[in-house]
């Protein structure tokens, strides 16, 4: 895990007690700076919301696994059975699911990063295979729903994570094009915002589906702004600037 303790900067400055974020999740060799920037400005807190895209297709559209246990080459790292239990509750839409799982990365690339920051952390793992904005706002109202409750009965602070790249394989002006669209809306704090752009610009971000259901949480949570800490291309390290990946970090107060 040395590459994943190179990309954390011990030199970030304060570090902020954010709502939620937007990380990436590829290669750690093309996306791992971009992640590293997020998660060096963030204190991480012991229980954290990881939502991801479902690049498979398999399981179910909104998957999540309550009683898990994630292994990384930093140590194990356990579901938080009590919150996502909740959110089972509240949002049937939701379904304990472990197929969605199984070969997705979107999440475990997240950990390691996680990990470094808090050695006592708990996730609930929440895969999304929906494009529904009405399904994705619901989900986001639980979650508002379950943090506000947790905060309010003392429980400590829980941080949300949308694991996400941007627009993929066109080239790398296309793509600046493209995902600053997208990231204006971010910035603003528009989840339909957000989902619109996508749909109609035609934007190839594999996580706005959860990125749209941050933000539905963050903003009933409070929160007020967004901040683009790093931007770059998968160009910047292959040297191909004809088929990219763009890779965003926002961090959401």
């Amino acid at each position: 895990m040395r590459d994943v303790r190179g990309y954390i900067s011990p030199h970030a400055g304060s570090v902020t007690s954010a709502i939620g974020c937007v990380a990436p999740h590829a290669g750690y060799i093309y996306s791992g700076g971009v992640a590293g920037a997020v998660y060096s400005g963030l204190e991480i807190p012991e229980h954290c919301i990881i939502l991801c895209p479902n690049h498979t297709g398999k399981g179910q559209a909104l998957a999540v696994m309550a009683t898990t246990t994630w292994q990384t080459p930093l140590g194990e790292v356990a579901a938080d059975a009590g919150v996502a239990t909740e959110l089972l509750r509240r949002f049937p839409a939701l379904r304990e699911d472990s197929a969605a799982h199984r070969s997705e990365h979107a999440i475990e690339v997240q950990l390691p990063f996680l990990q470094v920051r808090q050695p006592r952390l708990k996730i609930v793992p929440i895969a999304i295979g929906t494009r529904d904005f009405d399904v994705l706002r619901g989900l986001g109202e639980a979650l508002a729903e379950v943090i506000g409750d947790l905060q309010e009965a003392g429980s400590g602070k829980v941080l949300m994570v949308a694991s996400s790249d941007m627009n993929h394989y066109e080239s790398d002006a296309i793509t600046r094009v493209k995902d600053h669209k997208a990231i204006e809306k971010i910035l603003a704090m528009d989840a339909r915002g957000l989902w619109e752009v996508v749909m109609n610009e035609d934007i190839s971000m594999c996580g706005f589906g959860p990125t749209v259901t941050m933000l539905t949480a963050a903003k009933l949570l409070g929160a007020t702004s967004a901040t683009l800490v790093k931007y770059a291309t998968s160009g910047e390290v292959s040297g191909d600037f004809e088929a990219v990946v763009g890779y965003a970090g926002i961090i959401v107060l």
